[in-house]
């Protein structure tokens, strides 16, 4: 089968969604699919892995990301007129989801869209100014009419699926998560990490891998390590990313005297660098509440390393069972305590690894992949388009 995907993100831009474009796109391949992928050009070079790359420009207040440009896309048209696509399939709801739009119309085949952001609890850090209020209304309408533009949607948890449907999103809607490739489960050098950084082997580390956004909750984690200071005195948060909420963290680490608790190591490489950090901690934290599935969950426990987490959106998909992890409410108390009895309890942490371990190989990427090619030749079979989007309330 011929796919042309289309983002408004991909690598070297490190994000979920470009983790799960790449896997989704590699196991599709290895099934014998013809996958193709638009996605921006972006300063950094790249390697060139057969994406095609269209010009871009900064998108203001998002230094990270790229725009790209509509008529750039318009005039792939020839090119991708003869490659006999069967169908479109667009990642994010920006310029890709227009685009996309565009390009299935004169192809003359379905389209289906991932949605992978859970814009409610999004928007409002990136316009301050309006009310919360309005910007949560004005979030569902748009993913409402984005939603009833497709033929068919793929949710990456029943969380997010049920926020769809309470949208009022018609367009039929099916889960298929993020799978884990093979190569996440080849353990890391926590140790040589750990020198790498100055971090002594015997020290408590709990470990937090994610883009540094304001929806992404690290305040919480950065106050609960206040109190987990006082449980454990010498533990330390190392935190791997970058983004726009890299100087505020800073900042309120600074604030909270936690200079010498916490350690910002940026963006890592994937293939090695991540594996390392992952497993150079004694447990992994998070506490976002707008994960449309939390991949960095299972990334961590493929590792061998248990998890302490709250459960929010997509991550009840993979916490909900109970294996490998510490679920707490979002406290800051509370979690602090979890963390504290963890970090003191050497024969639970590893008992909570192995069973980590054990269930993230649960979540096999070319089953999913599997999945996915199921549903595309499901779409083919079925474009007509939903209903537009009622009136919300």
């Amino acid at each position: 089968m011929r796919i042309l995907m289309i983002s408004d993100v991909y690598f070297p831009r490190i994000n979920g969604v470009s983790t799960s474009i790449q896997t989704f796109r590699r196991d599709l391949q290895r099934l014998g699919h013809e996958v193709t992928l638009i996605a921006p050009l972006y300063p950094q070079s790249a390697a060139d892995d057969g994406t095609l790359r269209v010009r871009s420009h900064q998108v203001p207040r998002d230094p990270e990301d790229r725009m790209m440009r509509r008529g750039d896309i318009r005039k792939l048209l020839p090119q991708l007129r003869t490659r006999q696509f069967e169908l479109v399939h667009i990642q994010t709801p920006f310029i890709a989801h227009y685009a996309g739009l565009e390009l299935a119309r004169a192809l003359d085949v379905p389209v289906v869209e991932s949605y992978h952001t859970y814009f409610e609890e999004y928007l409002y850090h990136y316009v301050p100014l309006l009310p919360r209020r309005l910007m949560r209304f004005l979030a569902r309408r748009f993913t409402c009419s984005q939603g009833n533009q497709v033929d068919h949607l793929i949710a990456p948890s029943r969380a997010m699926r049920d926020a769809l449907l309470q949208y009022q999103v018609r367009t039929p809607i099916t889960i298929i998560p993020t799978g884990l490739e093979a190569d996440r489960f080849e353990a890391g050098d926590g140790a040589g990490f750990r020198a790498r950084f100055g971090i002594d082997v015997e020290r408590p580390v709990v470990v937090h891998v994610g883009r540094i956004a304001h929806e992404k909750n690290i305040d919480f984690l950065l106050r609960m390590m206040v109190l987990l200071r006082a449980q454990v005195p010498d533990a330390l948060l190392l935190v791997a990313g970058e983004g726009p909420a890299l100087a505020h963290c800073r900042r309120l680490a600074a604030d909270l005297g936690l200079q010498d608790h916490t350690l910002f190591v940026g963006y890592l490489d994937r293939q090695h660098e991540l594996l390392d950090c992952y497993r150079a901690g004694d447990a992994f934290v998070f506490a976002s509440r707008t994960e449309t599935q939390g991949l960095v969950l299972l990334e961590a426990m493929a590792q061998g390393v248990p998890v302490i987490s709250t459960m929010h959106m997509g991550t009840i998909d993979i916490l909900d069972v109970r294996r490998g992890c510490v679920v707490v409410e979002e406290s800051e108390p509370a979690f602090a305590s979890a963390a504290a009895q963890l970090l003191r309890n050497r024969v639970k942490r590893e008992q909570l690894g192995r069973e980590a371990k054990a269930y993230a190989a649960s979540w096999a990427a070319q089953e999913m992949a599997v999945r996915l090619t199921d549903l595309y030749h499901e779409a083919r079979t079925r474009t007509t388009l939903a209903p537009a989007c009622p009136e919300s309330r």
